[in-house]
């Protein structure tokens, strides 16, 4: 049971479906090395439409993300919308923020029964934020793209990725959040997949200081912060509850009390979530990976129906036991809350189970290897960095 009483092992909370890997943007970042054309192979809408029956089957309010590549470089992303809501399922999606994001398409999701628009935003400014998208014009593209989606009464989460590029420009894009009135700021700790692999990222101790300077933001801001592969977070806000003498075991996330961590529209903030344990990602051909920074397949869904490969398949099953975890994260304290980033470890070692490299913490009594033992990213302790640095 993971945080929020979501029995993970019979279903994630967050279940994204990459409708296509095409998209406009030439991302640094980017974790499908996305391409300009649609693939032949791709899921067909009446496919698509089964996947989303068997998605159903995991229950009531199941949260499904349309991603990509752009999602909107198919013409039945509002038919798949329409019919995953009158399926009980709630529909969003994350579209590039190019200008095939226009109003009318905005109004026809928003028609269609989309519960929330994720756009990104890796800069405060135009500069900075189209240098990293590879597209001039994003930025003007991706804040009108918002403005449309409020008028049409869409809630907005913005997601932002962490790495030395971007680090020092997180607190102007914070103040921006405030501005624009997103709900849910989504930090995305880079893991060294697709183009992702050039970008530098931050070293662990950098890590651990942004995501406490997180807690602070996640107290003070009216939206909420969660974290995507950096679970650690969820370690770093309880040691800093305890550092403060508050009761680390909240019904919410730390540092907020129970109704904030549940006001979200139905759709609740976690950290405690790990690929494949509380997390799955269906590929634009239909394979199912833990996570899609975690590409290693546990089947298809032409094959098989999603709920039974995240149910059964070895690999998620492997995912969802924390004390199969080896390393310092095996010996962790606190794997049971946080487990670390599966997608790191496995891109850094080839084994989802090992140890997460951007975490410093080392558990009391651990003397087994150290995740940075041969890496350039070892914590330096007379070091404290801070964000904006």
């Amino acid at each position: 049971m993971r945080p929020g009483n979501l029995d993970t092992s019979d279903r994630p909370f967050v279940l994204i479906w990459e409708l296509s890997q095409a998209c406009e943007l030439a991302c640094d970042h980017c974790r499908a090395d996305a391409q300009s054309q649609r693939h032949p192979d791709e899921l067909t809408t009446e496919e698509g439409k089964r996947l989303l029956e068997d998605a159903a089957e995991f229950g009531e309010g199941q949260l499904v993300v349309l991603s990509g590549g752009d999602p909107l470089v198919r013409d039945d992303v509002e038919e798949l919308v329409a019919y995953g809501d009158d399926l009980g399922l709630r529909m969003t999606i994350t579209p590039s923020g190019t200008h095939s994001l226009t109003a009318e398409r905005i109004e026809a999701l928003a028609d269609a029964g989309l519960r929330r628009m994720a756009v990104s935003l890796d800069g405060a400014t135009p500069e900075s934020h189209d240098d990293f998208r590879g597209e001039d014009g994003s930025f003007e593209e991706t804040i009108r793209a918002v403005e449309q989606a409020r008028e049409a009464g869409l809630p907005v989460q913005v997601n932002t990725t962490v790495c030395r590029q971007t680090v020092g420009d997180l607190p102007e894009i914070r103040d921006l959040l405030t501005e624009i009135g997103a709900v849910l700021w989504s930090v995305f700790f880079l893991v060294p997949v697709g183009r992702g692999r050039i970008l530098e990222p931050i070293d662990p101790d950098e890590a651990d200081a942004v995501m406490a300077w997180l807690d602070e933001v996640n107290r003070e801001e009216p939206f909420g912060i969660k974290t995507t592969e950096a679970p650690h977070y969820r370690r770093v806000a309880l040691q800093r509850d305890r550092d403060r003498g508050r009761d680390a075991e909240t019904d919410g996330e730390p540092g907020r009390s129970s109704r904030e961590s549940n006001a979200d529209d139905g759709i609740q903030r976690r950290t405690g979530i790990i690929a494949g344990d509380g997390f799955a990602f269906v590929s634009h051909t239909g394979e199912v990976y833990p996570s899609g920074f975690l590409p290693e397949s546990a089947g298809n869904v032409r094959e098989r129906p999603v709920h039974d490969i995240y149910r059964n398949a070895p690999l998620f099953e492997s995912l969802r036991d924390r004390d199969r975890l080896e390393g310092k994260c095996g010996a962790c304290e606190f794997r049971h809350v946080c487990g670390g980033s599966r997608s790191r470890a496995y891109a850094h070692t080839g084994n989802p189970l090992e140890s997460d490299p951007l975490c410093p913490h080392i558990p009391e009594g651990y003397d087994g290897p150290l995740p940075w033992d041969d890496e350039d990213a070892a914590p330096d302790p007379d070091v404290t960095p801070s964000v904006g640095d």
